[in-house]
């Protein structure tokens, strides 16, 4: 890892920040790859599948988002409350966005009600996978403005993070529309696609760190409450709605502490 870190501190931190955003995403294609062997998961699976991911996207939100998000606003402001006021508010902003996005954009929960290839069925699949291309982006910005700042460990860290948990996620869109009577290769390209959104987001998040100081702690906020809002908006409900909450519940606790030692160890 000492090697990387020498590596990258030559490496600009906007490309640094869409390089990085753009291997998170991709590593939905590679969560997808399985679907060539498994024709399909239980539901119990996919809502095990689903919880580690939100664990993994709460620590890093907290982790590898607003805490240095925190310390870097009080660089910049005058008053330790105005930082705190600072932070507050890029939070804030990044949940009221994707919940405006959510409002007025078509798509689908985790969940997909009845199962066959229908018309409505397969209406249905693509909404959900609309869905999670929409979660992928705030994903992607935290990559990019991870690296804000000449913070290489921290952007190491959320790539890592977001990419593991971009792994079941992939493997969902893809047995979801092999289950809808697709083959095997449109269904693994369209998972690849959903990911390829992250450099999207990872490039306006890597634009703000690299435009403006006051921009950066913002931009981690931002990106933060767009991830929490995801997570409390649609993972835990989605997955506490088939009788396997509490694997889920278990499941989130242990992807949390993985991310948290990714943090940890890679800061």
């Amino acid at each position: 890892m000492a090697f990387l870190h020498t590596y990258l501190i030559g490496i600009s931190d906007f490309w640094l920040g869409l390089s990085g955003s753009l291997i998170a995403g991709l590593a939905t294609g590679l969560g997808a790859l399985p679907v060539f062997l498994i024709p399909n998961l239980s539901a119990k699976i996919q809502d095990v599948l689903l919880g580690f991911s939100a664990g993994i996207m709460l620590a890093a939100t907290f982790f590898s988002l607003i805490l240095p998000g925190l310390e870097k606003a009080q660089i910049v402001m005058a008053s330790p409350t105005n930082a705190v006021l600072l932070i507050i508010a890029g939070i804030l902003s990044g949940a009221v966005v994707l919940w405006l996005i959510h409002r007025y954009a078509p798509h689908e929960h985790f969940i997909m009600g009845k199962q066959g290839p229908d018309a409505k069925y397969l209406k249905r699949i693509w909404l959900f996978i609309i869905a999670i291309t929409l979660h992928n982006f705030p994903e992607g910005m935290a990559v990019g403005v991870g690296f804000g700042g000449g913070d290489i460990n921290n952007g190491l860290s959320l790539t890592l993070g977001i990419g593991l948990q971009n792994i079941p996620e992939g493997l969902a869109v893809a047995v979801a529309l092999v289950s809808a009577g697709y083959a095997r290769l449109p269904a693994f390209g369209a998972a690849l696609l959903t990911g390829l959104v992250e450099p999207v987001g990872g490039l306006v998040g890597a634009s703000a760190a690299a435009l403006s100081a006051t921009l950066l702690p913002v931009g981690l906020a931002f990106a933060g409450g767009a991830m929490l809002f995801v997570i409390s908006d649609e993972i835990i409900p989605e997955t506490h709605r088939r009788g396997f909450e509490n694997y889920a519940t278990f499941s989130l606790l242990t992807g949390f502490a993985i991310m948290m030692f990714l943090d940890v160890t890679l800061g």
